[in-house]
C-alpha cells in the first residue's frame, strides 16, 4: 500500500495565474505560505500549488493574494532540462484535489459582497 496525501492551511502568496486551454481545461497555480514552528522561532514555507478544472475555477474567482485557504491534494515533482546547462531540475508541486476558503465573515464580506465560505 502507498499513500500520498498532503493537507496544508495557509496564506495565499500571489494571485492566481490561471490558463485556460483549447480543450476546455482550466488551470491556476498558486503559491502558499504556511507557518512551521520549531522550539525558538516561527519559520515560513512556501508551497507550489496547481489546481484543476472547477476547483482552479473557483481558486480564479474569489482567492486573492494574502486570502487563508486550506488544500488537500498529493505531492508531485515537475521535472525540466535547465536551458543554460543541461541539468535535469525539478520542483515539489501539491496537486490540490480540494480546497476550502476560510477566513473571518469580515473577511469573506469585504471581498466577495456578503457570500459565506465555501467547500470546493
Amino acid at each position: 500500500m502507498s499513500l500520498n496525501v498532503v493537507t496544508l492551511i495557509g496564506r495565499v502568496g500571489t494571485d492566481p495565474d490561471v490558463k485556460y486551454f483549447e480543450s476546455g481545461s482550466v488551470k491556476c497555480k498558486l503559491t502558499l505560505a504556511v507557518n512551521r514552528r520549531s522550539r525558538d522561532s516561527e519559520q515560513t514555507d512556501w508551497f507550489n500549488l496547481e489546481l484543476w478544472g472547477k476547483t482552479a475555477e473557483v481558486a480564479a474567482n474569489y482567492v486573492t493574494k494574502g486570502k487563508q485557504i486550506a488544500v488537500k491534494g498529493s505531492l508531485k515533482f515537475d521535472s525540466w532540462s535547465d536551458r543554460n546547462t543541461g541539468a535535469n531540475r525539478s520542483t515539489p508541486v501539491i496537486q490540490v484535489d480540494r480546497m476550502e476558503l476560510l477566513g473571518s465573515k469580515k473577511d469573506t464580506d469585504a471581498s466577495f459582497g456578503n457570500s459565506q465560505d465555501e467547500n470546493f
